[in-house]
């Protein structure tokens, strides 16, 4: 089926009480099981291209492989841009096929991160490319080995998230309520009282301006460090409806590609190596996208 909009999965997930998988794609191995696994489960999945994935590969072919899979899917697929920095590299993702850019302002006064967010909206709309936007910054674990300034976190502003929401446009919000990037042990704290404030503060700005809506879809990043339980209760309770996982999928990787050249010493043909990884990776990936709740797509 065509690939589909972040808003396409997250308006039905914020009224039915779930939330979507946002999974951090590193190379075409993990993207394949990844989609592999939304559609064993019949669910809808958010396939991502962090910068380190970008800097990597070049977004032009990043955008030919994600569409591909998303196209050929029997599940709806999001193609998503995560963390852009400059409107220029939103832009670019929207002309190589991605259906969804996250512009990330959270290191800008709130003035400037709406006066970029908004003209990010305003070239993604009428694309029809969704654009989630960033409030207070989302830190790095200690354990991450990135300097001590990038690992520091600033919870978000109930105000400001409300502010950012009405003002810009966008179609979901990533906010900082003790998730960090990068943790490698489910030991994030999520402050239930100040996502509480949150929300409470979007549905009060809304109302304010005459809006017929009440919430936006809430992202969680640094979804790997946060304790499973409390994922599927903030899932179904929440206004959260955007789990970012990248770290335990990648210590997966990690595990199962050990214990492929382990098993097999002698096994050199790359191909070889990698397609051994990509059962344990949809195995993985079906495990975490399994605790939200979501329905099977027929039914959105």
């Amino acid at each position: 089926m065509p690939a589909v909009n972040l808003s396409d999965i997250l308006e039905p997930a914020l009224t039915g009480h779930y939330a979507v998988a946002g999974l951090v794609v590193l190379g075409w191995e993990d993207a394949v099981a990844f989609v592999a696994a939304a559609e064993e489960l019949g669910q809808p999945v958010i396939l991502q291209a962090g910068p380190g994935c970008r800097q990597h590969t070049p977004l032009p072919v990043l955008g030919s492989m994600f569409r591909y899979l998303a196209d050929n899917a029997s599940v709806p697929v999001v193609c998503h841009v995560d963390h852009a920095r400059s409107l220029e590299e939103c832009q670019s993702g929207i002309e190589h096929g991605f259906t969804s850019v996250m512009f990330d302002g959270s290191d800008l006064s709130l003035a400037a991160n709406i006066d970029m967010t908004s003209a990010v909206v305003e070239i993604a709309h009428p694309a029809g490319v969704s654009v989630e936007g960033e409030i207070g910054v989302v830190g790095y674990s200690e354990d991450s080995k990135l300097n001590v300034a990038a690992a520091i976190s600033h919870s978000t502003d109930p105000h400001e998230a409300a502010k950012l929401c009405v003002d810009s446009g966008l179609d979901a919000l990533a906010i900082s309520i003790g998730n960090v990037h990068l943790q490698t042990n489910s030991k994030s704290e999520i402050d239930r009282k100040t996502l509480a404030l949150i929300e409470d503060a979007i549905t009060a700005e809304f109302q304010l301006n005459g809006l017929d809506r009440q919430a936006i879809p809430l992202v969680l990043h640094g979804g790997s460090g946060i304790p499973s339980a409390v994922r599927i209760d903030l899932a179904r309770s929440t206004t959260i409806c955007k789990f970012n996982i990248g770290t335990e999928l990648r210590q997966q990787f990690g595990v199962a590609l050990r214990q492929t050249l382990n098993e097999k010493p002698d096994q050199f043909d790359r191909i070889g190596i990698l397609k051994a990884v990509m059962t344990p990776m949809q195995k993985a990936a079906m495990d975490i996208m399994g605790e939200f709740g979501s329905p099977c797509y027929e039914s959105i």
